[in-house]
């Protein structure tokens, strides 16, 4: 069986990664892609009054079990359009230990900071000034096989420049360089990203 490729959106929330994402359900229809988002598995689960550190290490499992369901998918055989906000190291280490590197499209969704501002405060359903504080944090790593900008580009326009990028899938992956530069050979983060 041909694992699946994996389209990976990677922005602050409000970027417009699941605008995105809907798009490229849409432009994509000679395969069957499904999207994962990180926001749906967070809506599974309970909502139980948790202490801050019980509640961190509630979220690290959800992220932990979403990254293994992606990886699951496209193992199976599945093209999948993944949305996440990458803002914490770990999240990409796991990721770059659970995803075939050579499967992975790392897409790097921006937007300057004062329109997430305005599209954060007309969503009203996220803490405000939250993808201010992801902003240094989730395009730190430097590395992406492809970029768009939703400030200068409709969600239409991002999902139609993937499109047509995909018949050039690099054959050394944004994926392969950083794990390749972050991870040791048995999938522990090297010196360097520990520092």
């Amino acid at each position: 069986m041909t694992a699946g490729r994996v389209i990976f959106l990677n922005g602050t929330s409000s970027s417009g990664k699941s605008s995105i994402a809907r798009e490229l359900l849409d432009v994509l229809d000679d395969d069957v892609f499904f999207h994962l988002a990180v926001d749906s598995f967070n809506a599974m689960r309970t909502k139980p009054a948790l202490a801050p550190a019980d509640l961190d290490a509630a979220l690290r499992r959800t992220r932990m079990g979403f990254h293994r369901s992606v990886a699951a998918m496209a193992e199976a055989g599945n093209d999948v359009v993944v949305d996440h906000v990458l803002s914490e190291p770990w999240r990409l280490d796991d990721c770059l230990r659970v995803l075939r590197a050579e499967d992975v499209l790392f897409v790097g969704v921006h937007c300057a900071p004062d329109e997430l501002a305005r599209r954060e405060e007309g969503r009203g359903d996220r803490p405000s000034g939250l993808a201010a504080r992801q902003y240094a944090l989730v395009h730190r790593h430097g590395d992406y096989d492809l970029e768009c900008d939703t400030g200068i580009a409709s969600p239409r326009e991002c999902a139609e420049l993937i499109r047509d990028f995909l018949p050039h899938w690099p054959v050394t992956t944004a994926f392969a360089r950083l794990r390749a530069r972050s991870l040791t050979p048995d999938g522990q983060p090297t010196v360097a990203e520990l520092t």
